[in-house]
C-alpha cells in the first residue's frame, strides 16, 4: 500500500485561524485510491520548515508520496515550490506541467501556478494548488499516473509501456 504524507502550507492554518479544507480533499482522494495517509500536517509558509519536514519524511522512508497544498502562488510568503526544489534529488517537471495544462482548460489562472514536483530518495513530492476545487481537479487528473510512477520508483513495477 502506498503511504502518503499531506502537508498544507498556510500561515493562517498553522495558527488555527483557517480550516484545512484542501488537506482534507487530498486525504479523501488518496484514501479513495487505496493509499494510506500516514501523516497530515499544517505548516506555515516557511521555506526552512517546509523543506525540513519534506526531507525528513523522505529520508526516514515514512511515505512514498508527499502531497503538498498551498504556497504555489504569487504571494510574498508562498514558497512551497522553492522548498520542494531545495530538497529533491531529481526534478519532475512533467507532473506540474500536466496539471497546469489540464487546469488551463478550466481557468486561465492556472498559468499562475508555480507548482513543482520531484523525487528525494524513494519518495515522490508533488505540489498541489491551495484551493480545494483546484486540488480535487489536479489530483484526480494525475492520480492514475502517480500510482505507476510510485510503483516504478519503489521497484514494484518496471514496465513503462501501457498494455
Amino acid at each position: 500500500m502506498i503511504r502518503v504524507a499531506i502537508i498544507t502550507a498556510s500561515d493562517s492554518g498553522y495558527v488555527g485561524k483557517r480550516e484545512d479544507v484542501s488537506g482534507e480533499v487530498i486525504r479523501e482522494i488518496a484514501e479513495a485510491n487505496g493509499y494510506q495517509v500516514v501523516k497530515k500536517m499544517i505548516l506555515p509558509d516557511d521555506l526552512d520548515m517546509l523543506s525540513l519536514n519534506m526531507s525528513e519524511i523522505a529520508d526516514k522512508n515514512e511515505a512514498e508520496l508527499i502531497l503538498t497544498t498551498g504556497g504555489t502562488g504569487f504571494s510574498e510568503r508562498d514558497c512551497t515550490p522553492e522548498a520542494t526544489l531545495k530538497i529533491v534529488e531529481r526534478n519532475i517537471p512533467g507532473i506540474p506541467e500536466a496539471m497546469r495544462a489540464y487546469s488551463m482548460q478550466l481557468t486561465k489562472r492556472a498559468m499562475l501556478s508555480r507548482a513543482a514536483a520531484g523525487i528525494r530518495k524513494r519518495t515522490l513530492i508533488v505540489n498541489l494548488p491551495g484551493s480545494p476545487k483546484a486540488v480535487r481537479e489536479c489530483l484526480e487528473y494525475i492520480s492514475s499516473e502517480l500510482d505507476h510512477g510510485i510503483k516504478t520508483l519503489t521497484g514494484e513495477s518496471s514496465e513503462c509501456a501501457r498494455k
